[in-house]
């Protein structure tokens, strides 16, 4: 199906398109150029949404590229991967609606750079060749090193080396890990081969499987991230431009997550089990740990960013339970994450803008400026707390769920961690929002921008639609593994 390669095709050549449009003509035609890319990203994936019925893989598509190391272009799509890349999608669109403003310089090369990134990641949803998945891998993170590079805040250089050396460490150990695996295959059946469902039946049965299994999960616990591995991210969080701050907390950091599913628990089954216990000690340590560093922050990007992190600890709790309502929970968590998160960013970007600073110390009583801009500040901060009727709170309520049948003892003190998820969300509110004004400016945010409301009534509306009836989104989701025979199998042969 060609429609698969074309999701990767598409927002390259739409970035490139940008970039050529942007080298002599006005800021405002790259814009343009990316906003038509993303509009027919996502007509793309309208005709191949309706498309879908049933479960398992709905979509296959194979060339051969490297045949003599068994290495091909072969992408399969399946409910986890279509769901991930409306994610992408959406998640894409304010980046590119919102930074008509922001962006003024090299503008061509912005709108390239944010779209390759998308390119990647939709790769990244889409590759069942190892090698393919490790290319769509970096692909996507060495433009995100630029834009952060290029057009980041005071401290970019020593964020965005940060970011590269987490990355790119991460990534080569799951290089290892894959070659490891090839190796392996080929030693006990004599072929080559990089393909995930061939190589899957020796990933169950391997002695090296733990060993193995191991570099990919660093490598996805780095990306998600998970702590000890979280160093990298309240940085690049708060130093990255605010389309990079939403691309990066929106979806990139999602990658981790479907790796997590994708790449450990369906690839190596028995193996992911033993590890479970500690993935979801880490997964609570994380919760805790980065909800409480949250609360002690002064910097508004920097308790998002923390908070961020606290979040991510139930996408791990919700995939290593063992239990099919714990993994629903964890992809809804990922995608309601990506809304809600993505949507504090665009209003920690637009105050930074309007004030010039990120520090709480210097806001306060801002409410009656932007009543509506805070009001949305209210309705983010509430999803991110888990408020019922919310998106965020049907995945964290399902996560714990499923935790329960794994474990008593860390559903208490997961939960406890939504305690202290109120606390830093609505400290952020009193701090930004209310008590008396410390700014010189009677009306210092000025009048809405239309954009940005735009912006986030879309995020709210599908946070809702997501917190009241996620039953779409349930009943799609749900991964298929690499032994189910279906669609992409019958293809490939």
């Amino acid at each position: 199906m060609l429609a698969l390669p074309a999701l990767v095709l598409l927002p390259f050549l739409g970035g490139f398109a940008a970039w050529l449009v942007g080298i002599r003509g006005p800021a405002r035609m790259p814009w343009i150029a990316s906003l038509i890319t993303v509009a027919l990203q996502i007509l793309l994936l309208l005709d191949l949404t309706v498309g879908v019925h049933g479960e398992g893989w709905f979509a296959h598509f194979s060339a051969p590229w490297v045949p003599l190391l068994g290495i091909n272009v072969r992408m399969d799509m399946d409910g986890l991967s279509l769901v991930m890349l409306w994610l992408n999608a959406l998640i894409a669109l304010p980046c590119v609606y919102l930074s008509s403003r922001n962006v003024t310089e090299r503008a061509g090369l912005f709108h390239f750079l944010i779209l390759a990134t998308v390119a990647g990641i939709n790769g990244v949803f889409l590759a069942t060749d190892l090698f393919l998945f490790f290319f769509f891998w970096e692909l996507m993170l060495l433009p995100m090193f630029g834009i952060i590079l290029i057009w980041g805040h005071a401290r970019r250089t020593r964020a965005a080396l940060k970011f590269f050396l987490f990355t790119q460490g991460s990534g080569l150990l799951m290089l290892l890990a894959i070659l490891g695996l090839v190796i392996v295959n080929a030693q006990d059946t004599g072929t080559i081969t990089f393909d995930y469902f061939e190589l899957s039946r020796t990933a169950i049965v391997s002695p090296y499987a733990p060993f193995i299994m191991a570099g990919f999960f660093i490598a996805f616990a780095v990306k998600l991230p998970m702590v000890p591995f979280h160093a990298w991210l309240p940085d690049t969080y708060t130093e990255s431009p605010t389309a990079g701050s939403i691309l990066l907390s929106g979806v990139l950091a999602k990658t981790g997550g479907y790796g997590l599913i994708r790449f450990v628990v369906l690839l190596f089954p028995n193996a992911a089990a033993h590890l479970a216990p500690l993935a979801m000690t880490l997964g609570v340590v994380g919760i805790l740990y980065c909800a409480w560093l949250a609360v002690s922050q002064d910097d508004i990007k920097r308790l998002i960013a923390y908070s961020s992190v606290s979040h991510l600890g139930f996408i791990l709790l919700g995939v290593f339970s063992g239990t099919q309502i714990g993994m629903e929970g964890a992809i809804v968590q990922m995608v309601a994450h990506g809304l809600s998160t993505g949507a504090l960013f665009v209003i920690a970007g637009l105050l930074e803008d309007r004030l010039g600073t990120r520090d709480m110390s210097k806001m306060g009583g801002l409410w009656p400026a932007m009543p509506q801009f805070s009001a949305f500040a209210m309705f983010f901060a509430a999803a991110s707390l888990g408020l019922p009727g919310l998106g965020n709170f049907i995945g964290e309520f399902l996560v714990l769920m499923g935790t329960w049948q794994a474990s008593h003892t860390m559903t208490y003190f997961a939960a406890a961690g939504l305690v202290l998820s109120s606390v830093y969300s609505l400290t952020m509110m009193m701090r930004v929002f209310y008590g008396p004004s410390k700014t010189e400016v009677a009306h210092p945010l000025g009048l809405p921008s239309r954009p940005h409301l735009a912006v986030l009534g879309a995020a709210a509306v599908l946070l809702l639609a997501l917190g009241i009836y996620p039953q779409p989104v349930l009943k799609l989701s749900t991964p298929a593994g690499p032994h189910v025979i279906g669609f992409a199998q019958e293809q490939a042969q």
